[in-house]
């Protein structure tokens, strides 16, 4: 695999380099150089079950430089395929909460970990990443008690989930919970900015797990494939509604789509509309980040879409051909009681967002699928509210709740983080 510097097309890195860089020159983002390849023999390849094709499809894009990536995609999916559960008429929930940390960065974040422990060696290595919501605990789980690596995660303090914090702050050890007086994307900028310093970056093994990691995107991949596979019987073409805070998620649906996968992507975004803006007015405005009850999706600024615009590019698309949309937080809880009302499905903020998205935007033949990226009960106190429900915790996060956290307090100043990153390797 050959990829490049989106912003310096002349740095080049295998797959390998890549994630142990994490971040190119200028804080440039990994990404494939030439048109991807659709995987031979598709209709075979959703006949496999779900490990051994997502074996199967990361091997083709990753190629022959990890002997070992079989066993890495095995061991990182090892707690199962996603259930596609009906929500709707012709919509499904792509349920991607069931495993250890019950969100969908569990598959990147895993598949990471062991990405990472195979080709890094005897380095110390200290992974940083900014979270909105859910990436720093399947970081936090996948990374948990791994010798030589120390784990720094940066969240906006006050607009994540108190469980979600939880989840993260209540590790210790090699976990260091960091909560930011300030936006996402203040943590994002934290984050870039001690990439940028080359001597702290060889100093401490600096790399992010975020989704800027490519790693990461290349393991969300595979459960496209599952839901086709799980759907195929339909005989439609899918509609998939992505919930888009970072657009990691949607750049890996639409990888899978290069790959041969027969879908069409909506994005749905929260009152952080940037790109749904952009898409009908062609001017990139970023405004002052506003916190949601979507938290995760509360990013003005998001990393991956020069990765999306890129893409397309190579592959011949049209920005034009996305349907998007985007709702506030009293049309998402009108989201929310309406499925609710009409189906029983439990939806948590995000998932709302997506499912109302793609109620507007399917056609009618096209099987509709939206993805649950989290438990409703990491949201259990506004979906108890909104749904007039007692969600019950289950046992991951129920073991979580009542242990104290113990997050670091931090202005959203560089030299501060700097210093931290700097006392963790003595």
């Amino acid at each position: 695999m050959e990829l490049c510097n989106l912003k310096d097309p002349a740095e080049r890195a295998s797959f390998a380099t890549a994630v142990r860089r994490g971040i190119g020159h200028g804080q440039g983002l990994f990404f494939f150089t030439r048109p991807l390849e659709p995987i031979p023999g598709l209709d075979g390849l959703l006949d496999m079950p779900f490990v051994p094709r997502s074996q199967r499809i990361l091997r083709h894009l990753i190629g022959d430089e990890i002997p070992s990536l079989e066993d890495m995609v095995a061991d990182a999916f090892s707690f199962g395929a996603p259930p596609v559960v009906p929500a709707d008429d012709h919509i499904h929930a792509l349920e991607l909460f069931h495993g250890p940390t019950l969100a969908f960065k569990d598959f990147g974040a895993r598949f990471m970990a062991r990405a990472l422990g195979a080709i890094r060696g005897d380095a110390p290595l200290t992974i940083l990443t900014a979270t909105s919501g859910d990436t720093g605990a399947a970081v936090a789980a996948a990374f948990y008690g791994q010798p030589g690596i120390e784990v720094v995660i940066l969240y906006p303090r006050g607009k994540i989930s108190a469980l979600q914090e939880k989840l993260m702050s209540t590790l210790g050890g090699n976990i260091h919970a960091v909560s930011v007086e300030g936006t996402f994307d203040q943590c994002q900028d934290l984050v870039k900015a001690s990439f940028d310093d080359q001597e702290l970056r060889e100093a401490v093994g600096l790399n992010s797990a975020n989704s800027i990691n490519i790693s990461r995107l290349l393991a969300q991949v595979t459960y496209y494939f599952e839901a086709a596979a799980q759907l195929r019987d339909s005989g439609r073409r899918l509609l998939f509604s992505v919930p888009c805070g970072n657009f990691g998620d949607l750049t890996a649906g639409l990888i899978a789509r290069a790959l041969g996968l027969n879908a069409r992507f909506a994005i749905a975004c929260n009152a952080n509309d940037t790109v749904p803006r952009y898409l009908r007015t062609g001017r990139f405005e970023p405004r002052p980040t506003v916190a949601t009850l979507s938290n995760a999706m509360d990013i003005s600024r998001p990393n991956n879409w020069p990765r999306v615009e890129a893409l397309a590019k190579l592959q011949g698309w049209s920005l034009g051909e996305f349907a998007c949309g985007s709702l506030s937080d009293d049309e998402t809880r009108a989201a929310m009681r309406s499925l609710y009302q009409k189906t029983g499905y439990v939806l948590e903020p995000h998932a709302a967002i997506a499912w109302s998205v793609l109620a507007q935007h399917r056609r009618d033949d096209e099987e509709g699928v939206f993805l649950g990226t989290a438990h409703p009960a990491k949201f259990k106190s506004v979906v108890d509210a909104t749904l007039g429900i007692d969600l019950p915790l289950p046992g991951a996060l129920a073991s979580r709740a009542a242990l104290e956290g113990q997050a670091l307090p931090m202005q959203p100043d560089f030299a501060a983080l700097r210093q931290l990153l700097l006392s963790l390797r003595g």
